[in-house]
């Protein structure tokens, strides 16, 4: 049981930690043009939102699913950014550097996280709560 909670609270760190990340880099990207930092917010919104909602509700599979996708999603745009740019919000690519590659390791182990209590989620008692969500 405490092993689940452990990788539950590893899953609300790393989103935590790239919302702030990706909220602190958003007003650079607004140099870059509107569509680019416009992304930067609505990831580091989504982010600590469900952050929040896995504070609320730590394994909740809704939850859980919505941190996979984020951080799979969050990873996927990453590497066309780097590779061939992303349309209309950054056409052209951008270097790599090591603020980036250390958010995109941490997004790996929260996408690891996620993946690990929605395919083995341990040996949790069933509550009305955990049977609902």
């Amino acid at each position: 049981m405490i092993a689940a909670e452990l990788r539950a609270d590893v899953g609300i760190l790393s989103l935590a930690i790239s919302a702030g990340i990706h909220g602190a880099l958003a007003p650079n990207h607004f140099s870059d043009g509107a569509g680019s930092g416009s992304g930067f917010v609505a990831s580091a919104a989504a982010l600590a939102l469900i952050a929040v909602w896995l504070t609320v509700k730590p394994l909740s599979r809704l939850a859980l699913t919505a941190a996979a996708c984020a951080f799979a999603g969050l990873l996927a745009s990453y590497a066309l950014a780097v590779t061939s740019g992303l349309p209309l919000l950054q056409p052209e690519p951008e270097p790599i550097d090591g603020l980036a590659l250390a958010t995109k390791a941490i997004e790996t182990l929260g996408l690891a996280v996620a993946s690990s209590l929605l395919w083995r989620p341990g040996r949790l008692p069933p509550t009305p709560e955990r049977i609902l969500t």
